[in-house]
């Protein structure tokens, strides 16, 4: 007989005895089961440096083990976390930050102003809104234990949304000789500012990852909201379990064997929703963007040609029905920035409304000199977003003609490789799809992958100077208005070099047991503070 999802949904428990499940290993001293939450995530972490990657499961690492200075409330206001006082002087050109009391790091010792510098100006290199708020930093000086400065050389009014920023990279506080560490090189360890602590000794990598509450910890006094606000552990141990199987995954939730499940089959939704044992939310209001991105750097994509024929392959309702069935939870898009967004617009978007033509995509890589050689894809068979989006990226290329390299892998793998700047024949790449925030992706100065400033780009490394001029004038324009019409010329010319495809957008659901409360919805991170678990 053929198992389907939702005979899993039915069978429960007897689904996940049938099935192959990691091992469960048992921890050392673990702390009671009540106290304790079990979460699968979109992800196996793999990178614990969540600078080094832009990898949303290790921004939720990141945000499990660091804080930072300022985080982002519901309201996507910037507000106080880690800073206590902070002002700007008149000319508008010195913000000065004082630490609030109490501030450790998990091994106990104080987190100081120089610790605070280095991990800024670290973050810096790697964030494209961390590289355009340093073009007009002079200076980053430290005055004592608790106090530093940030001298701008201009007026520049992000600097504060820019450290609160919640898209990937986060600004997290390290120890300065963590944050010493050259960028370009993954920090390991795993010393951090936040309200738990990563647990080295029953992490077993594959297979889970754990988080003992940090007893050095010292939350703000005020109510909790997404990044901001009083991040006050409830729980012992929280759990990252590496269950790959969603059908596994799925049984273990109703059974109870797990607590939180934080990308269920989302068109089995509906039907998850009516389990009373279950609660089911969409976590994340702005939703999420899947893209498909282009290496610019190697044939065919470094042609123009090449990458506007990807806009007649490329099928957004193809892509979305497989995850999401015919469901009311995605949306084709147009916009080079999150539709529904204040920066949503309809530029230069002929193909959009043209859809689908393999003839248009032949004569297109015809156009730039496409000599044969196989186009490397890499499919992420673990991911519910890349692994469609790689067989579906292949099936449509070779329908235009074109040598495909489908390359099967995990996705921790698939985020090391998309790293590598090598020739794809020599273990490179050509696309990999992924996914990113409705709220990062409608931002041309804190998503870096909005950038096309070539090695300093996002993955792909895209050089448009046009595109880079455009980015500065919009972090520089005085109003909402005046950044709405960059937008738009930002939007025209980037259609026009094709960095990446949109594959459409999606508002997907959490689901946990009816005992956990507490969850906190914000868009990037998925956060275990303010968590309670019921008997």
């Amino acid at each position: 007989m053929t198992t389907t999802r939702r005979g899993v949904l039915a069978g429960g428990l007897a689904a996940l005895a049938s099935t192959s499940a990691p091992a469960m290993i048992p921890a050392r001293a673990a702390p009671p089961a009540a106290r304790t939450v079990k979460a699968v995530m979109h992800a196996d972490l793999r990178v614990l440096d969540p600078i080094w990657t832009t990898a949303n499961i290790s921004a939720y690492h990141g945000a499990m083990i660091y804080d930072t200075l300022f985080g982002l409330d519901e309201n996507f206001n910037p507000q106080p976390q880690m800073v206590g006082k902070w002002g700007l002087s008149d000319d508008k050109l010195t913000y000065t930050f004082e630490l609030r009391d109490g501030l450790k790091f998990s091994d106990g010792a104080a987190v100081t102003a120089a610790d605070c510098v280095a991990s800024v100006r670290r973050w810096a290199a790697r964030s494209g809104g961390g590289q355009t708020m340093m073009k007009r930093v002079k200076d980053t000086p430290v005055v004592d234990d608790k106090t530093f400065k940030i001298v701008l050389s201009e007026p520049y009014a992000l600097v504060i949304d820019t450290l609160s920023t919640i898209s990937t990279s986060l600004c997290y506080m390290m120890r300065r000789k963590d944050a010493e560490t050259d960028p370009n090189q993954q920090i390991r360890e795993t010393i951090g500012s936040g309200p738990f602590l990563y647990n080295r000794d029953e992490t077993r990598p594959g297979n889970r990852h754990v988080y003992d509450r940090n007893p050095n910890y010292v939350p703000r006094a005020e109510t909790p909201s997404a990044m901001s606000g009083g991040k006050v552990v409830k729980l012992d141990r929280v759990t990252f379990e590496n269950i790959a199987d969603e059908q596994t995954a799925l049984s273990a939730l109703q059974a109870g064997e797990i607590d939180f499940y934080e990308v269920p089959p989302q068109d089995l939704v509906d039907d998850l929703k009516k389990d009373p044992n279950l609660t089911v939310q969409v976590l994340n209001k702005t939703g999420h963007v899947a893209l498909m991105r282009l290496n610019q750097l190697y044939p065919p994509f470094n042609n123009p040609a090449a990458c506007q024929a990807m806009l007649y392959l490329v099928k957004q309702d193809d892509i979305m029905r497989a995850i999401f069935g015919q469901s009311k939870s995605w949306q084709a898009c147009d916009s080079f920035f999150a539709c529904g967004t204040p920066m949503t617009n309809h530029e230069n978007t002929d193909w959009f409304r043209h859809g689908q033509d393999i003839g248009k995509a032949k004569e297109l890589f015809a156009k730039a000199g496409y000599d044969g050689k196989p186009v490397v894809v890499l499919q992420a068979t673990d991911h519910y977003l890349a692994n469609p989006a790689g067989l579906f990226a292949a099936q449509w290329l070779r329908q235009a003609g074109i040598n495909v390299d489908l390359a099967a892998m995990d996705w921790g793998a698939l985020l090391s490789r998309r790293a590598v700047k090598k020739p794809p024949a020599e273990g490179g790449w050509n696309i990999f799809s992924t996914t990113v925030t409705g709220i990062t992706f409608s931002d041309p100065i804190q998503f870096t992958g909005q950038a096309a400033n070539g090695d300093k780009a996002w993955f792909g490394w895209p050089t448009n100077a046009l595109q880079e001029t455009l980015r500065e004038q919009w972090a520089t324009a005085p109003t909402l208005q005046a950044r709405q019409e960059v937008a738009k010329e930002m939007q025209k010319n980037a259609w026009d070099f094709v960095p990446h495809l949109v594959l459409g957008q999606f508002f997907r659901s959490s689901a946990w047991r009816r005992n956990i409360t507490g969850v906190i919805g914000m868009p990037e991170v998925v956060g275990f503070w303010n968590m309670e678990k019921a008997a």
